[in-house]
């Protein structure tokens, strides 16, 4: 009885760790919608909200492809990074992975919360495969600045790839995910825009 209340104990405080540390200012929110239209430098979105947003791309704004990808992508050395839960034994459980293009790599390396589609507030991963623990690399160890996380991908996670892409990608009835930062005028522009290929919606 007094293991299993320590046992018990023990996962309270994982979890309420956990969740003092999504609840810091750091979370990043990506936004994600539907392209309307695009004239020059100005993208018109609707959000999965409904909501219509009229948003600015610089020539810093980095775009990116994302296609569909399978679990047999994901190999040992790969820097990939993956939406997930995090559970009670320190483990995530993926929500989906994206695979990143070799010129892609090192791209936001690191383990951060994240907020996910459905407004939870999980985690982010970016790093690289260390071991796949099991033949059907469904179990994976991420290594990132010094340190690890094991990773669970279930049978229906959706995997796509990443790769560097232009302007051309960004047309009307195109799901996308975009980040946003300040200018120097204290205006918020698109930092980093993601745009799926053939229907694809960016499951991030």
């Amino acid at each position: 009885m007094a293991m299993s209340s320590r046992f018990a104990g023990a996962v309270l405080s994982y979890l309420f760790l956990c969740c003092s540390a999504f609840a810091a200012d750091n979370v990043s929110r990506p936004t994600r919608g539907t392209i309307e239209s695009v004239n020059g430098n100005s993208v018109q979105i609707i959000t999965r909200q409904g909501k219509k947003l009229d948003v600015k791309l610089t020539n810093q704004t980095k775009i990116n492809s994302i296609t569909k990808a399978k679990i047999s992508d994901i190999k040992a050395n790969s820097f990939i990074g993956t939406a997930a839960a995090p559970q009670a034994d320190g483990t995530l459980k993926a929500l989906e992975v994206h695979v990143f293009s070799p010129s892609l790599r090192g791209n936001g390396e690191g383990f951060n919360p994240f907020e996910s589609a459905d407004g939870k507030i999980n985690t982010m991963t970016n790093g690289t495969v260390g071991k796949l623990v099991n033949n059907n690399g469904r179990t994976l160890t991420i290594k990132f600045n010094n340190a690890e996380k094991t990773v669970i991908i279930p049978d229906d996670v959706p995997v796509v790839l990443i790769t560097p892409s232009d302007r051309s990608v960004l047309m009307p009835g195109v799901k996308v995910i975009l980040f946003f930062m300040k200018d120097d005028k204290g205006q918020s522009v698109i930092r980093a825009i993601s745009a799926g290929k053939d229907g694809i919606t960016p499951p991030m």
